[in-house]
């Protein structure tokens, strides 16, 4: 498979430059103004991220560009809206790149690389999680200082209260745990990310639904998994209980 454009395979679902995909459309029209009118209908910190990328000038400096990193059926929908051969290229090279990561082969290639890797971050973080056991201790304590709030907030808010609660886990880490022990989906998919029956039933989960209205006045349904209040404590006191 030919090499079209990059693909960065570092975060929890692959991104693609969007100063890559400019050049690889190759698209006369001056970056900025091609991403602010094909990024219409799409979400910031959901379908992209704004990012800063290093360029090397004439005299050897560096200088920093405005760029942005997209999901992957980002970019396949903006090949699509080109409307040239170059655009139904490299998203025939997007829908192939999926197939390939959805192998079981894949599949199984990077859990092992998820679990080295969390196995290397254990092995360093060791003495400070039993400092901070003990530090937290009496349990009980952290448990009834936890109040459910009426507001549903995303995971994402979910790791920061964890974070100053004394649990060290991040937003992928956290969306991981919850996949592994079988409170969100782990099929890829439409589907993936979403609660399961169990924390659906267990109220502990609910789905915010949005409708995005695109460029070329289609829509799309967008499903954002939130925790309840009811969640919130649940997985607050069984995180503290864990540690």
């Amino acid at each position: 498979m030919d090499n079209l454009i990059p693909v960065n395979y570092d975060t929890e679902e692959p991104t693609v430059s969007a100063r890559d995909l400019h050049e690889a459309l190759e698209i006369n029209k001056r970056f900025s103004a091609w991403f602010e009118s094909n990024s219409q209908g799409f979400v910031e910190n959901e379908d992209f991220t704004s990012v800063l990328t290093g360029t090397v000038v004439n005299n050897g400096a560096q200088r920093k560009l405005q760029d942005y990193k997209m999901s992957v059926d980002m970019a396949k929908h903006i090949c699509l809206m080109s409307r040239t051969e170059k655009g139904k290229q490299i998203r025939q090279y997007f829908l192939d790149l999926e197939k390939a990561w959805n192998t079981p082969e894949q599949i199984f290639a990077r859990a092992l690389k998820m679990a080295d890797r969390t196995i290397d971050k254990l092995k360093t973080e060791k003495a400070a999680l039993i400092e901070d056991n003990e530090r937290m201790k009496p349990k009980e304590i952290f448990a009834d200082a936890v109040t459910a709030s009426k507001d549903s907030i995303l995971i994402g808010d979910l790791a920061k209260i964890l974070k100053q609660k004394g649990i060290d886990i991040g937003q992928n880490r956290l969306f991981q745990k919850l996949r592994n022990n079988g409170y969100l989906i782990q099929r890829k998919g439409p589907s993936w990310n979403m609660p399961t029956q169990k924390s659906m039933e267990m109220g502990l989960f609910e789905v915010e639904e949005r409708t995005i209205t695109n460029p070329d006045g289609t829509t799309k349904i967008r499903k954002t998994t939130k925790v309840t209040g009811k969640g919130q404590q649940y997985f607050i006191n069984k995180l503290l209980a864990a540690s």
